[in-house]
């Protein structure tokens, strides 16, 4: 196991490398550093106080968990809870270091290249922390519960209260639960707290005010930009940290019931099954850590999209590569893969995860040619605003919808041929490989968040214009790769999601039970009442989680709109720049509603599970988890592309690419309004769902077999 823990400490080191590198770089003037120390001081405040309320919550449910399971599955939540807390703090504090760097940098050198290098390295932080923490800590998790692969433990357990469990699968479903809890308040408190200040800061400020955006006089500004740290940064490293090993997990799940349920006649093959998806992310994460330095070593010619994509496809290369090569020796003399479903030998589970790092690819392309401005249909919708408000809304939601088809299309080839290639566990490989290369990804996306910011602090400290030209440029690129991150990872959620299913129908087996008689389980009867009467209750559950998003959203905006407009109107100083506004009033307002209102969605993802298979049996959780899957899968789509395409086609007009039309004009006001509709769908709904679905999951898998023996109905 030792050589395990070289690529993830690896990954960390270069982190904190990466992170003192950055913040030795000048801060600039004396106003830049006081709205940076402004910024730094909210994001700091609002993640500890998160933090705080997390662990009063992830303690009681680890002794539950304890409790019910065993007590080792409760330690490993408590270290995924800690890995994830861990990469989300470490990239929040370096966004709110490494943003009036990249604003300085853009002042003193005028270059867009050596601008866009600070703000990537900064974003690389939070990347390699991501793979390098998530990784650690399974590793750790195999070494100290390593004792549970050994034959004689690898079998199906009944504990005090008659719960069937594998003690190893058990304990890496701990170990993922206490990163998707995380994952969960990270997004909705983070998303709360961003969207309700960009809302607040566009309506009153742009649309009443007429102020530009980031415009010092305006109070909700500071929290604006204290909102894409703690939103966009450490909710979206925890949010793809949880969906990294939510896959790796529903590979090692399978790979242990096919163990048990054969009789422990394949010992030495599903021993390698099981190592299998750790070694080949370990081969992910150190090609992510070449296409990293690959950017920020090289010397540019100042093209930030065309550099982003390098850094991808590099990394996504050499992860293809280096696996086929260990796919190849690792599985190559491995006997009786046939009986796992594998027909095309030891390479089977390779071909698999190849079709989810093309699916994934893909799902982001559609992304980019849906949100990006530089495609007809965010151009179109930008010309919309021609015609008014409710046509942009509305060409915004037909746009948003119309984007569904393709990803899901792709989705649905790599899920057959996944399948084919090597059965469920290649559904799993398919999910795996499609977040091989995460470290890259995060990078890329954490980039954005930090650029936006920089132009922020451009704005207020009335830097010349050139230099938010330069922010305003890395920051829509940021909005375009946002959008293909966002696609990994409701992708993966999608193939992650049919592979815990799998094993939560595994779960349900009791010692003794052969896996002929367990294949014939997967057949789920959606003919059956239960089953059926489940997925409509799944379905309408998305719907019903987002719209207590969007409300908790809504109802902290609209505090902040009245403190704005309070500020206004008995400080009308404010408006000519003689008198400083409050922000720290509006930073309070979007940290208080963040903190009250994540509670509820939490719960509504843990409950909704628990109560199910209390009172109607696991047929009825079944059927849910396949309708929140479908249903949420979609929603996911439909915001992530909707929210990200009126914010560009907004930024389309403000870089003077519409002929004729400026900011203030009643079209940008239009586009401003459109872009706030979308807000909350994009950054707090989309990328809440995919956690929707792997947290009710991966609670099924872990009390199915408690379900079944205790139900009501």
């Amino acid at each position: 196991m030792f050589l395990y823990f070289i690529p993830p400490i690896l990954a960390i080191l270069l982190a904190f490398l990466n992170f003192y590198i950055v913040t030795r770089k000048p801060e600039g003037t004396e106003k830049m550093r006081e709205i940076s120390l402004a910024i730094r001081k909210g994001a700091d405040a609002f993640i500890s106080h998160e933090y705080s309320v997390v662990f009063k919550l992830a303690i009681p449910i680890a002794i539950i968990l304890g409790i019910l399971t065993a007590w080792y599955v409760g330690i490993s939540f408590l270290i995924g809870a800690v890995m994830s807390s861990l990469a989300g703090y470490i990239g929040m504090k370096i966004a709110t270091r490494a943003n009036v760097r990249v604003s300085n940098a853009a002042r003193e050198t005028k270059n867009i290249d050596k601008t866009l290098k600070i703000a990537f390295q900064g974003g690389s932080v939070m990347g390699l922390s991501v793979g390098g923490f998530a990784l650690l800590g399974l590793v750790i998790v195999f070494t100290v519960f390593g004792y549970q692969l050994k034959p004689e433990n690898l079998i199906i357990v009944k504990n005090a209260l008659g719960i069937n469990f594998i003690p190893f699968a058990m304990t890496v479903s701990g170990y993922s639960l206490g990163c998707s809890i995380i994952a969960m308040f990270d997004r909705v408190g983070g998303g709360v707290f961003t969207k309700a200040a960009d809302m607040a800061a566009d309506l009153v400020g742009k649309t009443e005010l007429k102020l530009p955006e980031d415009d010092p006089r305006n109070p909700a500004t500071i929290a604006d930009n204290v909102g894409d740290n703690v939103g966009d940064v450490a909710g979206l490293g925890a949010d793809l940290l949880e969906s990294y090993i939510g896959s790796i997990l529903s590979a090692i799940v399978l790979a242990s019931y096919i163990f048990a349920l054969t009789g422990n006649r394949f010992y030495f093959t599903v021993k390698k099954l099981i190592f299998y998806p750790l070694s080949y992310t370990m081969i992910g994460l150190l090609s992510s850590i070449v296409g990293i330095y690959f950017v920020i070593l090289k010397k540019g010619a100042g093209k930030p999209h065309r550099d982003l994509n390098i850094a991808l496809f590099t990394s996504a290369i050499l992860s293809i590569t280096g696996n086929f090569v260990f796919t190849y020796f690792y599985l190559g003399d491995t006997p009786n893969l046939e009986s796992f479903g594998f027909k095309f030998g030891p390479l089977s589970p390779f071909f698999s995860s190849i079709l989810g790092v093309f699916a994934g690819i893909m799902i982001g392309l559609l992304a980019e040619y849906y949100t990006s401005d530089e495609f007809s249909p965010t151009k179109i919708l930008s010309q919309k605003s021609r015609q008014g408000t409710a046509i942009v809304i509305s060409g915004g939601m037909a746009l948003g919808m119309k984007s569904v088809f393709l990803p899901s299309l792709f989705l649905f080839l790599a899920i057959i041929l996944a399948d084919y290639f090597s059965g469920l566990y290649g559904v799993a490989m398919a999910s795996i490989g499609m977040l091989s290369f995460v470290a890259t990804s995060v990078s890329v996306d954490s980039y954005g968040p930090i650029a936006d910011n920089a132009g922020g602090i451009s704005e207020m400290a009335e830097l010349e214009p050139e230099v938010r030209q330069i922010t305003d440029e890395l920051d829509m690129v940021g909005n375009t790769t946002a959008a293909i991150g966002k696609g990994f990872a409701i992708g993966s959620a999608a193939l992650a999601a049919l592979s815990l299913f799998a094993s939560f129908i595994f779960s349900q087996t009791s010692p003794g039970e052969t896996l002929n008689n367990v294949f014939e389980m997967l057949k789920l009867n959606i003919v059956n009442a239960k089953t059926l009467s489940g997925a409509i209750i799944g379905a309408a559950l998305p719907f019903m989680f987002s719209g207590v998003l969007i409300e908790s959203v809504v109802k902290t905006a609209a505090i902040m709109v009245d403190e704005i407009r309070r500020q206004v109107k008995e400080m009308p100083g404010i408006l000519d720049g003689t008198v400083k506004p409050d922000y720290e009033s509006c930073v309070k307002i979007s940290a208080s509603g963040a903190i009250k209102e994540m509670t509820t969605p939490i719960i509504i993802a843990i409950a909704t599970p628990v109560i199910s298979g209390f009172l109607f049996g696991t047929e009825f959780v079944g059927g849910v988890l396949v309708g929140t899957t479908l249903s949420g899968i979609m929603l996911a789509l439909y915001t992530a592309n909707a929210g990200g395409a009126w914010d560009n086609a907004k930024k389309h007009l403000e870089q003077g690419k519409l002929e004729g039309l400026t900011k203030g004009s009643p079209e940008h006001s239009a586009l401003v309004i459109g872009d706030t509709v979308g807000d909350p769908l994009k950054d707090t709904v989309g990328p809440s769902l995919d956690i929707l679905i792997k947290i009710m999951s991966v609670v099924s898998l872990i009390l199915a077999p408690l379900f079944l023996a205790y139900h009501l109905f």
